[in-house]
């Protein structure tokens, strides 16, 4: 029987999904952005997590599986326009910097998932004009990870969305290699288009790069880790990035490219009154 631990941690509720055999295990902090904070497989915890940032409310949480929403990645100078005002939107959204509520937990004897929401407030739409619920089931099935999306529009007008997920995966090793089918990638560090050899260094990089996924499913290798990731048709990238002095290497699933909300030339626009699901599993071994 799969299990749902729900204990306290400094000033925050945690829940831990567990298999039954102890072995493989998802740490979610719904209070905190509904952050991922922990996500083990042959019994060994995968994912970096400062929890000095964590536990500390005036930062960004460096670790985990921060939720990207509703824009993955940065704008200039942190601004969109849309309709005839210009709003603040800090990089990567709104999700992770807000708390989340528990919608429904369950486990049996195949699988454990526990289901939360974000929704709109006065604050959020002083940044973002839409009325919304987002919510996100993760689910853990033996040593799988699957996080299923549904991003609810409320409002009587479109809204522009490109979501994605920002994994911190431990690791002394800043290589990565990557089994994707395409010849070049992006390089954010000068802005420019290179050849693809089929593995990054990002010893001495600073910014992110972007590779351009033409099938849904993408193996990462990370200091002798295979991440395997399967994605929904919409994530159309993934994002490779690390900072130099840290143990970690974020292998990210993003919908759309950096800066999509000021081009506004290929965004996922959700109906009014309707809802947009995806989902994405992640498997290591």
């Amino acid at each position: 029987m799969y299990t749902i631990e729900r204990f306290e941690k400094d000033m925050f509720t945690m829940y831990q999904l567990k298999h039954p055999t102890g072995n493989s295990w998802i740490t979610v902090c719904p209070e905190r952005g509904g952050i991922i904070t922990g996500y083990g497989t042959n019994n060994e915890e995968r994912l970096y997590l400062n929890e000095a940032t964590l536990f500390d409310r005036k930062q960004n949480v460096r670790g985990g599986i921060p939720v990207l929403f509703p824009i993955s990645g940065q704008l200039k100078d942190k601004q969109y326009h849309w309709g005839n005002q210009t709003y603040d939107m800090p990089n990567h959204g709104l999700a992770r910097i807000h708390p989340w509520e528990v919608l429904e937990t369950y486990s049996d004897e195949e699988h454990a998932f526990i289901s939360i929401l974000f929704r709109s407030s006065l604050s959020t739409k002083a940044v973002y004009p839409f009325d919304f619920k987002v919510i996100f089931t993760y689910t853990l099935r033996g040593d799988q990870l699957l996080i299923h999306q549904s991003y609810e529009n409320l409002s009587d007008t479109p809204m522009p969305i490109y979501p994605g997920l920002h994994p911190y995966f431990k690791s002394d090793k800043k290589v990565v290699g990557l089994d994707i089918p395409t010849k070049t990638y992006y390089d954010y560090n000068d802005e420019e288009e290179k050849a693809f050899t089929g593995q990054i260094d990002l010893t001495h990089l600073k910014e992110a790069v972007l590779l351009e996924n033409t099938h849904t499913q993408v193996k990462a290798t990370v200091d002798q880790q295979s991440i395997n990731m399967e994605m929904d048709e919409p994530f159309h990238y993934t994002v490779l990035w690390t900072e130099q002095d840290q143990r970690f290497v974020c292998v990210e699933p993003w919908t759309r490219k950096n800066g999509e909300l000021n081009r506004q030339e290929d965004l996922i626009k959700v109906p009014a009154r309707d809802t947009f699901d995806t989902w994405v599993s992640f498997q290591i071994i």
